[in-house]
């Protein structure tokens, strides 16, 4: 005979079990709908990247994005300038799904372009320990010695020597465009959102905020979609943490130590005080429509991610146009100067100028280098320039992602 106590323990267990298997059912389905999430968030992001390779081999020429086969996921996707770089928008969506993301894009491709030097005065001479390794164009294929000091001199030169034009390969026209003033949403630093309690944040799906700055730029996190301007000049403090934002007045200046991202146009000039670092990818660009004298000034032991350019005025006034890069430095990526070119620090990249100069306490050389490496071989792969020279045969590659 069972017991009335036997049935109920029955009960129990039976009742225990069914909990158990409800709930590994229950899991089961939460586990599938978790998975058909994830996969579909997957497939959002792969489609997501293709519409931007889309963008950059349509040469960022606005498209619509044709849906896939067998995909219910549509694409689409804009562009727009931001200083010398442009912009891809993408997104990608289904349903209320919606994957985003933003890129800069540049000229992708490498520049075999050691030396540029214009067909203008008399052939290129050096001193002292000189690496080229690149194609050189130059007013003779010959590289003259110069004696200036009691030091050895040692040219290393790798890479085609040919005969230059009397003027410098024509820079991109979209280049002037950032000069012209162009209008964007004006506002005020205290009417910005702070995500965090010190950090100034503008999405580059948003419209661009013009700022209007005073002349010194100390103690502030800006990061963004942000054009910071000054109608007389900026001087940028070390203790101010830039990344991604557009400086413009007509004299900038960055304190020695500083550190950021940053696109920097001018029209007076532009200097780096002593061990500044700016970032990859960051401009310094110089336009001169004037008959006054431009200059970018480079001081000792500066580390520059991406270009520097100084260009404007005829050749006629290409003397009031000048560079002076200091020792000790680096650039990794181009410089392009309708100018004269002083440069004491290396250039992993390319070099276009009209003119080099090199100066001493007692005397100044006219296109002469000494003691620097010209290397298009030791800038980095994953390096992206600027587009300096528009051209129906430039492709575009992604030099970062900001979304």
């Amino acid at each position: 005979m069972i017991k009335a106590h036997s049935l109920l323990y029955a009960l129990y267990i039976c009742l225990i079990v069914s909990i158990i298997c409800g709930a590994l059912l229950y899991f089961s389905n939460l586990y599938n709908q978790l998975n058909l999430y994830y996969n579909l968030q997957e497939e959002l992001y792969i489609q997501n990247q293709s519409v931007v390779n889309f963008a950059l081999g349509n040469k960022m020429v606005p498209t619509e994005v044709e849906k896939e086969q067998n995909s219910s996921i549509e694409g689409s996707y804009e562009t727009k300038p931001y200083g010398l770089f442009s912009i891809v928008l993408a997104n990608s969506y289904i349903a209320k799904d919606t994957v985003a993301s933003v890129y800069f894009v540049g000229a992708s491709g490498t520049d075999k372009t050691a030396i540029y030097l214009s067909n203008l005065s008399k052939s290129l001479t050096y001193s002292g320990k000189i690496k080229l390794v690149g194609n050189c164009q130059l007013p003779s294929t010959f590289i003259e010695t110069s004696y200036i000091n009691n030091s050895k001199n040692q040219l290393l030169a790798e890479g085609k020597n040919t005969i230059s034009e009397p003027q410098l390969p024509i820079i991109n026209s979209d280049f002037k465009k950032i000069f012209e003033g162009t209008k964007f949403e004006k506002t005020k630093l205290n009417d910005i959102d702070k995500p965090l309690d010190s950090l100034y944040f503008n999405s580059f799906f948003n419209a661009t905020k013009e700022i209007q700055v005073k002349a010194t730029l100390a103690n502030i996190i800006l990061k963004g979609n942000f054009i910071l301007r000054s109608e007389d000049s900026i001087r940028v403090k070390k203790n101010a943490i830039l990344e991604d934002v557009i400086l413009i007045a007509p004299k900038i200046t960055f304190e020695a130590g500083f550190t950021g991202t940053v696109q920097a146009f001018a029209k007076k000039g532009i200097e780096l005080e002593e061990k500044v670092v700016l970032n990859y990818p960051s401009v310094i660009c110089v336009y001169n429509d004037s008959e006054n004298e431009s200059k970018i000034k480079i001081k000792k032991e500066c580390l520059i991610a991406g270009a520097i350019v100084l260009f404007g005025n005829s050749l006629e006034m290409n003397d009031k146009n000048s560079i002076e890069i200091d020792q000790e430095g680096l650039l990794f990526g181009d410089l392009y100067c309708t100018g004269k070119l002083m440069l004491k620090s290396n250039v992993y990249g390319s070099v276009y100028t009209n003119r080099f100069f090199f100066k001493t306490n007692s005397s100044t050389y006219d296109n002469m280098i000494s003691d620097v490496e010209i290397n298009t071989t030791k800038r980095p792969n994953y390096f992206i320039s600027i587009p300096l020279f528009n051209t129906p045969k430039t492709t575009y590659g992604i030099i970062k992602k900001v979304l």
